[in-house]
């Protein structure tokens, strides 16, 4: 889409980041004294990607060393994970992850190579963005409570298309499906916007998606959106009703990006880290451009941040075992 074509020309291509230098010959450096690398667990143009680049390319305006993004997929997060954590906690080396790395994977494998909580120091909560119940267009279901009633008439048969198995998408629905007393058969594929398809193919009967994924395709009359689980009704799509004002209660789910660091940093230096980022976040342009598809920024103190990780994680352990959603 042309806003996230934007965005990561705004950042410009990123060289690889230096090699990573023994961790006593860092600690005691100032910061920030040669480029900051910025690690994202996941391809290039994907949404940590996205807030990664948009908030490197005004950090490094703003602290005057250059910061660089460095893809590390793989494992679901766990590559880059397991490469941050060993850095020195010296603020030259930080990664952005998304509510799987950050919460999901610690509620959901019991063999992580990696404590979010234990091994990293928090910085900010970066963004967050609403997931949204959509169906096909052709589908008889007009509201929630239509939908509902369809899906306890239709036995056990109708399906629902996620990006992944853990994925926020698949835990929305699995607590929609337990606050609602419905059967919905999951169908996992490799990312929201084959999971997009499918649904506007009418292989599957419904989603719930990240605002961003599916915002072109309601907009085009392919998908009906029946409800966004964000607090508020959300000003991309204003006609669209939270869910509890369509009669689930206690249904708020965002899918979020943050940003963490080594475990191990002093005070100071995370507070001065995370001060650079919520600067970054919330420059104008940086503001707008991360607003025009979908994220809502609100950048957080570190420990704002991390209470709210831990109630993230305890939330998706319990839907998690509820459901018996194994990885």
């Amino acid at each position: 889409m042309p806003t996230r074509r934007a965005l990561l020309a705004l950042a410009g291509a990123a060289p690889l980041a230096p090699a990573l230098a023994p961790f006593p010959a860092r600690a005691q450096e100032a910061w920030p004294a040669r480029p900051v690398t910025v690690l994202v667990p996941f391809v290039a143009g994907g949404p940590s990607d996205i807030v990664a680049r948009a908030a490197a390319n005004r950090m490094g305006q703003s602290i005057g060393q250059p910061v660089v993004v460095e893809n590390r997929p793989g494992a679901n997060g766990e590559v880059a994970a397991r490469v941050a954590m060993r850095a020195a906690p010296d603020g030259h080396t930080l990664m952005v992850g998304s509510i799987g790395v950050w919460a999901i994977n610690a509620a959901l494998r019991p063999n992580l190579g990696y404590d979010p909580v234990k091994d990293f120091t928090p910085l900010v909560l970066a963004v967050t963005t609403p997931n949204v119940l959509v169906v096909n267009r052709d589908h008889p279901a007009r509201d929630v409570a239509g939908l509902i009633g369809w899906l306890k008439e239709s036995g056990g048969r109708a399906s629902y298309s996620t990006s992944g198995v853990g994925s926020s998408d698949q835990l929305t629905t699995e607590l929609f499906k337990l606050r609602t007393g419905t059967e919905i058969t999951h169908v996992p594929y490799t990312g929201g916007a084959a999971a997009a398809t499918d649904l506007i193919a009418g292989n599957v009967s419904l989603s719930f998606q990240n605002l961003g994924t599916v915002a072109g395709h309601i907009e085009g009359g392919r998908l009906r959106a029946l409800m966004v689980t964000s607090e508020r009704p959300h000003p991309v799509l204003p006609g669209v009703p939270t869910a509890e004002q369509a009669g689930l209660r206690d249904f708020v789910v965002t899918s979020w990006q943050s940003f963490m660091a080594p475990a191990g940093m002093a005070p100071p230096l995370r507070d001065r880290v995370a001060a650079a980022l919520r600067d970054s976040l919330l420059h104008a342009e940086t503001r707008a451009a991360l607003e025009r598809i979908g994220f809502d920024v609100v950048p957080t103190t570190p420990d704002a941040y991390r209470s709210f990780q831990e109630a993230e994680i305890a939330r998706w352990r319990e839907v998690i075992r509820a459901a018996r959603i194994v990885a």
